[in-house]
């Protein structure tokens, strides 16, 4: 069961890694990366402005000690001259303290100097790297919105040249079956002309000479059957041999005059 737990997991896992995988723009990755170095950057800045505010004030605190320090030491000096000698010595002992706390400050005011030039130098350094980071996310965003539009042009050329194929297979086959059907057509015509197809319907063409010689056989027919029938009625129902066997020594008059038509 716990085998079976851990491969479902890692399924998963590698179903949602593959889903973000494809939900993943890296432009909008380096977009968030750079808002975020700016942030740090503006942090880094703000310490450093934190820094030097303290450092303002100290400078200022240890300016009224100092100058307090001065002050009470012209008094001291004026009691002395005065002969009031307690005076000079208490105006000496507070000057003593307030040195004392002019030293402590001067000691922070130190600290915070170094701190604040570390934090400057950080902010610059910090700055510099996000300044390049900036050229390269751009670089890189241009590079990959370049190799997206040819990516684009690439699968768009591609599915053109399949259409263009499958254009060029039904033009293939159609010049295939045009070309079939005119052999066959010509073939026919071949063998049309050639008589090894025969006409059975009698409605087919035929030559000139055909025609002509069709056309003077049936009219020799009816002018012999037309000399049969005067002979029947003239001799009573005799035949004549000349008509009966078809040929005969008919007289020039009775005969058919053949004639062949030039055209």
């Amino acid at each position: 069961m716990s085998g079976v737990m851990k491969r479902m997991g890692m399924i998963f896992r590698a179903k949602a890694n593959k889903a973000l995988d494809r939900a993943e723009d890296p432009r909008e990755t380096l977009d968030y990366s750079y808002q975020k170095q700016l942030e740090l950057l503006q942090k880094v800045r703000r310490g450093v402005a934190d820094v030097a505010t303290s450092r303002k004030r100290l400078e200022l605190q240890l300016n009224q000690l100092q100058s307090q320090s001065g002050k009470l030491e012209d008094q001291g000096r004026k009691a002395l001259a005065l002969g009031r000698e307690d005076l000079a010595r208490e105006a000496l002992s507070r000057r003593s303290s307030l040195q004392q706390q002019i030293s402590d400050l001067e000691v922070q005011h130190q600290t915070l100097q170094g701190e604040e030039e570390k934090l400057t130098l950080a902010a610059q350094r910090l700055q510099a790297k996000v300044d390049a980071f900036r050229t390269k996310k751009e670089t890189i965003k241009a590079t990959y919105t370049a190799a997206q539009a040819q990516t684009r042009i690439a699968e768009s050329f591609s599915g053109i040249s399949e259409e263009m194929s499958d254009v060029g297979l039904a033009i293939q086959r159609a010049e295939d079956k045009t070309a079939q059907l005119q052999a066959r057509a010509g073939a026919i015509d071949e063998l049309l002309a050639s008589g090894a197809l025969d006409d059975r319907t009698g409605l087919g063409s035929k030559d000139d000479i055909q025609a002509e010689l069709d056309r003077l056989s049936g009219g020799t027919d009816v002018e012999l059957e037309l000399q049969r029938m005067k002979a029947e009625l003239a001799g009573g129902g005799a035949q004549n041999p000349a008509i009966e066997g078809g040929t005969g020594d008919a007289s020039p008059q009775s005969r058919p005059q053949h004639r062949f038509d030039k055209n």
